[in-house]
């Protein structure tokens, strides 16, 4: 398979890979890291190729609107992520600027062009899959995605979910997992499968579960913007969170398409995606900080230390004193 791309302004290809279809684990691995910083765009991109595998991770920025022309060549099972928000330095009263999206795709092979606005930060994160790759990975007869392998068997074009869904906090964690490996050779090589493997199956579980009706039926088209702006909140208040009628009433949402949607989109209650929050925080002013318990305390939302050492142990296993060193 051959994977290409290029920026309509800039004549030569941002890269050519043509990558054997054939997988076998013994394949070594090739890295590419390239910088790019001439007008109309800033990039850094990596690349990971091995047989049956082309990975890229790409943060991009752009002067002015143009467009990314991407050619692959070749039946490919390619699983996409794009993150984009702001880089003004403006606050935006929607999460226009912060949204991600995630899809599973088979490409027979196909052109295509993707419009790109100025003064955004893109960033990208690819994995193209050949049909052996894929299929070495995920059992062809699993009833994971049946329908995907019939229309797969079948040479059409087929994304695994009618719509993209946003990417979870897992899903994130492990693209940073794949693009700050420090591994090497055999063990850089199985902890990309591993990751590539486990990305997968959260998108499998996400996707699957998504079912196109039942969304549509309490969500409309501009409620998700509404869902990316909640979320946002959360990130920067979740010391001290809204509650659920404050939250809906602060992002124009009614409270059941709140609490119903953020589930559904996200994969995970508005609970205990302030529990994650507070708990990554809480981990990182001890470990790397050196704070003390009872300053972590305060600054993760917990008024008593009490409550928070029996959260902390909950979500971690172990005590907050334990991981102290």
């Amino acid at each position: 398979m051959i994977v290409k791309a290029k920026i309509s302004d800039i004549d030569e290809w941002l890269f050519t890979e043509d990558v054997p279809d054939i997988y076998s684990p013994n394949n070594t691995l090739s890295e590419k890291q390239v910088t790019i910083h001439r007008t109309p765009v800033k990039m850094c991109n990596y690349q990971l190729t091995t047989g049956g595998l082309f990975l890229m991770h790409s943060v991009m920025e752009f002067e002015h609107p143009t467009s990314i022309h991407t050619d692959i060549n070749g039946e490919t099972i390619t699983s996409q992520f794009v993150f984009y928000k702001n880089s003004t330095g403006k606050k935006t009263t929607t999460a226009s600027y912060g949204h991600s999206r995630h899809n599973i795709r088979y490409i027979p092979s196909t052109q295509a062009s993707h419009e790109l606005s100025a003064n955004v930060e893109y960033t990208y994160f690819m994995v193209v899959l050949s049909k052996e790759y894929y299929f070495s990975l995920i059992d062809r007869h699993s009833i994971l995605h049946e329908r995907f392998v019939k229309d797969i068997e079948k040479g059409q074009f087929t994304s695994f979910s009618t719509e993209d869904m946003a990417v979870t906090p897992e899903m994130r964690k492990v693209i940073n997992d794949i693009r700050d490996c420090r591994q090497s050779g055999e063990l850089k090589r199985l902890h990309t499968e591993s990751k590539i493997l486990e990305l997968l199956m959260y998108q499998l579980e996400q996707l699957r579960n998504d079912s196109s009706i039942q969304k549509h039926e309490v969500l409309k088209t501009g409620d998700f913007d509404r869902l990316e702006e909640a979320r946002t909140i959360l990130n920067e208040r979740f010391v001290n969170p809204p509650t659920h009628k404050e939250l809906a009433k602060e992002i124009l949402l009614n409270e059941f398409k709140l609490r119903t949607g953020f589930k559904e989109y996200y994969g995970v209650t508005m609970y205990d995606y302030i529990t994650r929050l507070r708990m990554e925080q809480a981990r990182k002013l001890l470990l790397d900080e050196r704070m003390s318990i009872y300053e972590v305390s305060g600054l993760s939302g917990f008024k008593h230390q009490a409550n928070f050492s029996k959260a902390f142990k909950k979500y971690f296993g172990v005590l907050p004193s334990g991981i102290k060193v």
